[in-house]
């Protein structure tokens, strides 16, 4: 049941997060004291400028320059964060020059490999060189066709350490995918891996490296990973990644401006070329320590795992969890490869304190029947984040049934767009089932109406009334700002738009109920896709679904449903009068399916989400190769098949 009680933090648990340790600070060195997350929180978005100055104070930012300013401005677009200062997110990340285990990496065909801070720092210094050597400096674009590796996070770290900006592609990606974001930004140099396992195969990808490397002309070096045991040349000037590291430097660390771009993220680009998504180092600093350090709790004996590619803003997230001296465990493989308990047993194996996972991940064990803790000893496991879509009530009391109850569950979401969460956990609250905790410090979330008023205890738009550190500092090639303004501030002039459903309660937690732009409006009554799948999905013989209202403004479409049924299952008429008996009980007659069809498996884009908007533009007329880049999609024959 939603909004039921699952967990809350005990008296010990509280006084050892750091956001009490925080809230210490406050009051000793600014003698600020609040009742509780709720009053902190509004002080966090009513005064930004002291607020982002604790957050960059408390964490011991190393400015080369000191600030100017906080903040310009609250416009938005427009706003300006700490004007004036230098600074260097990879110095932060590599703080640490001990023996601690910085990094810790798996892959689904055994191999395994850990590195102390030490030799982290070591290897970035001889990549740093290495690219020294082939001319990369401020401003470059060094990218990556990689797997989630230490190759891919020690180059990342070595280009920023020398003001270059970072972009990256995992290895299963298309040749055109891959290049309708790389041609975008020009780089100078590819970091690239010859092949990649996954559920069970080890595929060769050479043939695509060569395609891609002919059709960048920007590009002047390639550094081959070899993972499939033949590093052969690909044309160009390439060399191996052990050339690359292959004399020592002195790890220097170029101080650039707050604003400077740290790397390049992409948002799904299903209906057009992808939009290359800038972000700063100082914004990123401040949100990634605020968020990881206060919102999630993570500390240097931590060990943090979430299982993400290179596509996904979650891994930048992930390698963040270094700025706090973290041991970071990266996985390379399929998530339910032999099985869906592989990465559960990972969780044994690494002693992870921290597993972070998706919410189709989490529904998908419960649906198979799985117990971990009847299996397995999770006795290190502290916590659970979730994101990528909303989990529902019933996959949180599967955590707590079934993994473990004394363990705090948060769920997130945020976005590509800013790298964060908006919404997500709180160490200082309780956990309710369906429910994320709280609103993000600093994060003014609101939900609008569609007049733009805001409103609580009901579904309205997710909006952002004030600035936030993180958010894009451009897209690139938009240099008249242009496609940035319509993308989040077209519909409430000056209010960040994000996109999705929420509601917010007068608790301050929350419930997200899917994207605003596939909504299905019947009859006047408008539901997000949300709570339709939590109902179709709680029946045991369907394992997925996808949904789309045809409908457009003033005029009502029709409301297709497309199922896969569970293993070894199909669609008849009896299954079909259950759904229909089921929508009607628990949504509403308005939202019955006109149309339930089957389908062998849900069409999704490279991230994992569910491709609504652009079967709904399919469905009502508009063809094939207009609304959708196939090249987009984990699965580009199922949406041929749906049709």
């Amino acid at each position: 049941m939603t909004g039921k009680v699952l967990w809350e933090p005990s008296a010990e648990f509280i006084r050892q997060s750091n956001l009490t340790a925080y809230l210490e600070w406050l009051k000793e060195r600014r003698g600020l004291s609040f009742d509780g997350y709720g009053a902190l929180w509004r002080w966090s978005v009513e005064e930004l400028e002291a607020f982002w100055q604790s957050i960059a104070d408390f964490f011991e930012l190393r400015f080369h320059t000191p600030a100017t300013r906080v903040l310009s401005g609250r416009e938005m677009p427009g706003a300006r964060w700490f004007e004036g200062a230098t600074l260097n997110y990879a110095e932060h990340a590599l703080k640490r020059e001990d023996g601690r285990v910085a990094l810790v990496y798996r892959s689904e065909d055994g191999l395994r490999l850990e590195l102390s801070y030490a030799e982290l720092r070591q290897q970035v210094a001889r990549a740093q060189a290495g690219l020294r050597r082939l001319g990369v400096g401020r401003g470059d674009r060094v990218v990556g066709f990689v797997a989630n590796s230490p190759e891919a996070v020690v180059a990342f770290l070595a280009a920023a350490s020398l003001g270059a900006i970072w972009s990256s592609c995992p290895p299963e990606f298309g040749v055109e995918s891959v290049l309708d974001r790389f041609r975008q930004i020009e780089p100078k140099v590819l970091i690239a891996v010859d092949g990649y396992p996954y559920n069970g195969r080890t595929f060769d990808r050479r043939r695509e490296l060569e395609e891609i490397a002919a059709a960048l002309d920007s590009l002047e070096s390639t550094v081959l990973v070899s993972r499939i045991g033949r590093s052969d040349a690909i044309g160009g000037r390439t060399l191996s990644w052990d050339e690359l590291l292959g004399e020592p430097g002195v790890l220097e660390f170029d101080p650039v401006p707050f604003e400077h771009p740290l790397w390049i993220l992409y948002s799904s680009g299903t209906t057009g070329l992808p939009k290359a998504i800038v972000h700063g180092h100082g914004g990123i600093l401040l949100e990634h320590y605020k968020q990881l350090a206060l919102q999630s709790d993570l500390k240097p004996d931590d060990r943090f795992f979430w299982y993400t590619t290179t596509a996904w803003m979650m891994w930048n997230y992930l390698v963040s969890g270094l700025l706090l001296g973290t041991t970071v465990v990266l996985y390379e493989g399929a998530p339910a490869y032999p099985d869906l308990m592989s990465l559960w047993r990972l969780a044994e194996d690494e002693e992870l304190t921290y597993f972070g996972t998706s919410a189709p991940f989490l529904m998908a064990c419960g649906k198979a029947g799985l117990a971990p803790k009847e299996e397995l000893s999770l006795a290190d496991l502290e916590a659970i984040g979730s994101t990528g879509s909303p989990l529902p009530a019933e996959g949180f009391e599967w955590v707590y049934e079934h993994v473990k109850e004394d363990l705090w569950l948060g769920s997130l979401s945020g976005g590509t767009d800013v790298c964060t969460a908006f919404v997500g956990p709180s160490p200082l609250l309780p956990v309710r089932a369906g429910e994320i905790q709280a609103n993000a410090l600093g994060a003014r979330v609101e939900a609008f109406d569609p007049e733009g008023h805001p409103v609580i205890g009901q579904v309205g738009e997710l909006v952002l009334t004030e600035p936030l550190p993180s958010m894009p500092v451009c897209f690139w090639h938009d240099e008249e700002g242009a496609r940035y303004r319509a993308s989040y501030f077209d519909v409430y002039p000056g209010v960040w738009r994000h996109g999705d459903w929420i509601k917010i309660d007068q608790r301050g937690s929350s419930v997200i109920y899917g994207r605003s732009d596939s909504t299905l409006n019947r009859g006047g009554v408008r539901l997000g896709t949300s709570e339709f799948y939590r109902a179709v999905e709680s029946l045991p013989a369907i394992a997925e679904s996808v949904v789309v209202d045809t409908g457009t403004l003033g005029e009502e479409g029709r409301l297709w449903l497309f199922v896969v049924p569970a293993a070894g299952g199909s669609l008849d008429d009896e299954l079909r009068d259950t759904i229909r008996r089921l929508l009607r009980s628990e949504l509403s007659p308005r939202h019955v399916p006109d149309e339930i069809r089957e389908i062998r498996e849900v069409p999704k884009t490279l991230s994992g989400k569910k491709l609504e908007v652009p079967i709904k533009r399919i469905l009502t007329g508009t063809p094939l190769e207009e609304a959708v880049n196939l090249g987009t999609l984990s699965n580009p024959e199922s949406i041929k098949a749906l049709l």
